[in-house]
């Protein structure tokens, strides 16, 4: 092995290891912190269910007797419950506590500090009650609240439990992810085939495929040929046809055939790996309106201490007797129930979901801004060549004339062209290859620049170009000319063809259009979007494409390096605008707009220009984008009107304010059980994005 070859094979090595065993760290890590959570819940629960009982003794008639009130076995049990409830405070709920202590370093305040001070309340004047009870007026004034900070504690913890296993399922995405590539390969050396480990596969290597079997590693198909299913990568759900000289992606599943194919990019350059990096940079970056978020989350942890203050003092002061623990409830209540960690959870876990959801169907969100933009967009600017048509010329039309078949035709005209470099010329040659002819080379070949060719071939003068290369040559071509026309207002390009002296018949050259443009614009339409088109192509042909895809606005004519302008002036007019392109001259438009789509089969520039990539080269990528970001968003801001709503109703209701009129008043209890549940709907409601169905896009 060369040194080079060593470099490699230990990058490989290297760079896989560590994916796999982050991966599964941050697996495990969320695992773990679930159990220790539910742990801890099932310690607070063991504690807090007879806590509870316990607390009222009068209640039940058999503890009633045993702890008549006043009674030194009364104070025996109590003391034993503050012992037990500080347990629960220490074990359960201690990073309550040390939360609040770092936020207070940093002079802040967040969810933590509203729990301990709220629970740590309770146990301070529990405690004081029993310890000091001549430092209150009345008796009543001496009950315990044990069980508020048990329960509290548990009930929360219970909620932490259950937002942590959920959040392990919004990530799913990226594990799945992973967890498609193989974890051997079968390579050629020294003339043998050995199964390898993914890891020692290094560029360069010929790797074999069977059917049945993923592909390793990306590469190029040198041998054999067969249909990939590369659902898992694109999002595409039908197997693609590839032969030799094609592009494989590692990870795609070979269906039929057997091949060969040499690896190009391997480790954390394919494009798996790739995939996996902008996902988790997407899920852990923020939308604008996250930001937002933070910036109201750190002004309202404080205001509800101030309002937790002011309701004691309130209630001290004007409430019914004992006033003192009447306060005191309120206060905590408050505390307890404006807790905002559901109005924390509610955007990351929607936009990590979102991410995900994406991910598994080809498409690359880049980051959060890119997700919340791609749902405010209502113009989608589209490069022609490559994006909307397949971006290199073929045969679309044969036209032979009178005493000609349209095999012969294309036969012949592919022999002469055999030998010439013209772009044309190769949607010839391979025009019949794909029809299974096979025409012989030419006996003798010259090309005219700008006109055509002519050459021999099996004996036969052949002539192939303009119409006026073959009226020089003394050939009729005029009752072919009104079919030429006709062509070229389809946007095609007519190639006449001579034999022998004679007009032989029209060949029609373009680049087709994708089988699914004219779809997925009328479904981009539907969504309320104005499509315009734009490409540098004379405004003839350009308008020919739009036609056959139902645009109307169509930007011909345009310099490479004027697209950015283009889409800077419909941003000039209003407009949201998404620029989709695949070619390094489309990089600055993407670039300036406001949401850039790459075509994933386009190049590298343009990929990293761009906002979003989308991996199958569809412009179904882009319906499934938009969708995916309206989907998000909408799920973004349920989340946040829920956890709003739930905060603006819950407050006044545990300061009291019903009380005078019904006479209710929150438990500290209630209000840590609705807290909790207020986190879960956050969370439920986040992870119904998976259950999304991009299939229901109008077409």
């Amino acid at each position: 092995m060369t040194n080079d070859n060593a470099i490699l094979l230990a990058a490989s090595q290297t760079y896989d290891a560590h994916r796999r065993v982050a991966s599964s760290a941050a697996s495990e890590d969320r695992q773990a912190e679930y159990r220790a959570l539910m742990r801890k819940w099932w310690f607070g629960a063991a504690v807090g269910v007879p806590t509870m009982i316990l607390s009222y003794p009068w209640i039940f008639p058999v503890l009633r007797d045993l702890f008549p009130r006043g009674s030194q076995q009364l104070w025996a049990l109590w003391a034993l419950m503050g012992v037990a409830s500080l347990a629960v405070i220490a074990y359960s709920g201690n990073q309550f506590f040390t939360g609040a202590w770092e936020a207070l370093k940093h002079r802040s305040a967040n969810m933590h500090t509203l729990i301990a001070i709220g629970t740590g309340t309770a146990w301070v004047y529990s405690t004081v009650a029993l310890l000091f009870p001549w430092l209150f007026p009345a008796a009543e004034m001496t009950d315990v609240y044990y069980d508020v900070t048990v329960v509290v504690t548990a009930l929360v913890v219970l909620g932490m439990a259950l937002e942590a296993k959920a959040r392990g399922r919004t990530s799913e995405a990226i594990e799945k992810l992973i967890g498609l590539q193989p974890k051997t390969a079968r390579v050629v050396r020294h003339g043998q085939e050995l199964e390898i480990p993914i890891d020692e596969v290094v560029g360069g290597d010929t790797v074999v495929v069977r059917p049945g079997a993923k592909v390793p590693v990306d590469g190029v198909i040198v041998e054999g040929s067969s249909a990939l299913d590369e659902s898992m990568i694109t999002g595409e759900s039908m197997p693609v046809t590839k032969g030799p000289g094609d592009e494989v992606i590692g990870a795609t599943l070979n269906t039929t055939g057997a091949f060969r194919f040499r690896a190009t990019r391997v480790g954390e350059e394919t494009a798996l790996a790739t995939i996996i990096r902008m996902v988790g940079d997407a899920q852990a970056s923020k939308v604008p309106i996250q930001r937002i978020v933070d910036r109201v989350s750190g002004y309202f942890t404080p205001a509800v201490v101030i309002l937790a203050i002011a309701g004691f003092v309130i209630w001290y002061d004007f409430g019914p007797t004992p006033a003192f623990a009447y306060a005191t409830i309120v206060a905590v209540t408050t505390l307890i129930i404006a807790c905002p960690c559901a109005l924390g959870m509610a955007t990351p876990l929607a936009l990590t979901t979102g991410v995900g959801l994406g991910a598994t169907h080809g498409i690359l969100i880049r980051s959060g801004d890119a997700l919340q933009a791609a749902k405010k967009l209502d113009t989608i600017v589209l490069d022609k060549t490559g994006t909307i048509t397949l971006g290199r010329p073929a045969v679309t039309d044969l036209i032979p004339a009178e005493g000609f078949d349209e095999a012969g035709l294309l036969a012949f005209a592919a022999g002469a062209e055999r030998d010439s470099e013209h772009p044309l010329a190769a949607a010839v040659v391979e025009g019949a290859a794909e029809r299974g002819l096979a025409p012989p080379a030419p006996d003798a070949f010259e090309a005219e620049p700008g006109h055509g060719v002519r050459a021999t071939v099996g004996g036969r003068r052949v002539l192939v170009g303009k119409r006026v290369f073959l009226e020089a040559a003394g050939i009729e071509a005029e009752p072919l000319a009104e079919t030429a026309a006709r062509l070229a207002d389809e946007g095609k390009t007519p190639v006449f063809v001579g034999i022998d002296g004679r007009a032989a018949g029209l060949l029609a050259i373009a680049d087709p259009v994708k089988p699914d443009s004219r779809e997925a614009i009328g479904a981009l339409r539907k969504l309320g979007l104005s499509v315009v088109m734009i490409t540098g192509d004379n405004r003839r042909t350009a308008l020919a494409i739009a036609r056959q895809v139902g645009i109307d606005r169509v930007l011909a004519e345009v310099l490479p390096q004027d697209k950015a302008h283009e889409v800077r002036k419909l941003q000039l007019e209003g407009r949201t605008v998404g620029m989709v392109g695949d070619g390094i001259n489309d990089a600055p438009a993407l670039a300036q707009a406001d949401v850039g789509f790459a075509i994933g089969t386009g190049t590298d520039v343009a990929i990293e220009a761009s906002d979003v990539t989308l991996i199958s080269g569809s412009l179904r990528g882009v319906v499934a984008a938009v969708r995916i970001s309206r989907a998000t968003m909408r799920n973004v801001y349920q989340n946040l009107f829920g956890a709003f709503i739930y905060n603006g109703l819950g407050l006044p209701v545990a300061l009291g304010v019903l009380y005078p009129f019904i006479g209710l008043l929150l438990s500290p209890i209630l209000a840590a059980a609705a807290m909790s549940f207020s986190s879960v709907t956050v969370v439920g409601n986040a992870n119904r994005l998976k259950r999304f169905r991009l299939q229901e896009a109008p077409a």
